[in-house]
């Protein structure tokens, strides 16, 4: 998104909004929906399975709560009943989540400091992109401090063929990936964005080749960027780095200087999450 520096005016809120009269706990939600996430957080604190009786003195709650509570759970495999014990413990799907979570730290703690020098650099705002399902999603950026800059909206799914840090991702994803993308409908979210699948596929292999993606407009129209995938161990990406900016503040001479820096700032951060995974700190 193109912004310039605004101010905002607030607003009154109405009775009727407030957590009292939506039924809503103090820390925000509904009670039910704090009992689910009270129950599944004991397991945190424990290493251990847990019974629905030992759930229920620590929480203050029935058992008929927590029992209902953990089928719930277990139908999501959140949880998952020992039939021998009848206790219950972590599921898969709260594994993955976690090592979902962790990694995403993994990315945002590694790529801070590189977005934060790059954006110093290139005078542009700096962000990284993780790769999620069969979309690209911003997890962080270091805004430009120019008045006029481009900034982005974190955690918004984009499609992986429009713009820099999608094409990034796109041409050093697994072969699969790539195929199902290219053999899908490519929405066309401005005027600029590529659509036909040949020219797509053309564009993949030039910044296969190169290394890095240029994008004017593609995915937002005004703005430009420059972007360079973060590679696993298989060479595939997982993610990407990019500065962008206006697109008038995007000239030849620019987005050459801006080339080197972008891939050299995505090779960094691939190599420190490199690291991570091989001390053990990534699921």
């Amino acid at each position: 998104m193109l912004t310039k520096k605004l101010g905002k005016k607030g607003g009154s809120v109405s009775p009727r909004g407030t957590a009292r009269g939506r039924g809503l706990t103090p820390g925000g939600g509904t009670e039910s929906a704090a009992r689910v996430a009270d129950v599944l957080l004991t397991f945190a604190g424990t290493g251990d399975a847990q019974g629905v009786s030992e759930i229920s003195r620590r929480l203050g709650l029935s058992k008929a709560v927590v029992h209902r509570i953990l089928r719930s759970l277990a139908s999501r495999r959140l949880v998952t009943l020992d039939e021998t014990s009848s206790k219950y413990r972590l599921g898969l799907a709260a594994v993955t989540l976690g090592a979902r979570a962790l990694r995403d730290l993994d990315v945002k703690e590694a790529a801070l400091p590189v977005l934060r020098r790059l954006q110093v650099q290139s005078g542009e705002t700096a962000t990284v992109s993780e790769l999620v399902g069969v979309s690209r999603v911003y997890l962080d950026q270091v805004p430009s401090s120019q008045e006029i800059k481009m900034t982005v909206e974190i955690g918004r799914p984009f499609p992986l063929h429009a713009g820099a840090s999608s094409r990034a991702i796109l041409a050093f994803a697994p072969s699969e990936l790539r195929l199902q993308i290219l053999g899908g409908p490519l929405e066309a979210l401005t005027p600029k964005t590529i659509v036909d699948r040949s020219t797509l596929e053309d564009s993949l292999s030039e910044v296969r080749e190169a290394g890095t993606a240029v994008s004017f407009g593609e995915r937002q129209p005004g703005a430009a960027s420059v972007a360079s995938p973060l590679l696993g161990p298989d060479g595939n990406a997982f993610g990407s780095l990019s500065v962008c900016g206006p697109v008038d503040r995007f000239d030849k001479a620019v987005v050459e200087r801006l080339l080197p820096l972008v891939g050299d700032a995505a090779h960094e951060v691939s190599s420190e999450i490199a690291g991570h995974a091989e001390g053990g700190r990534r699921l």
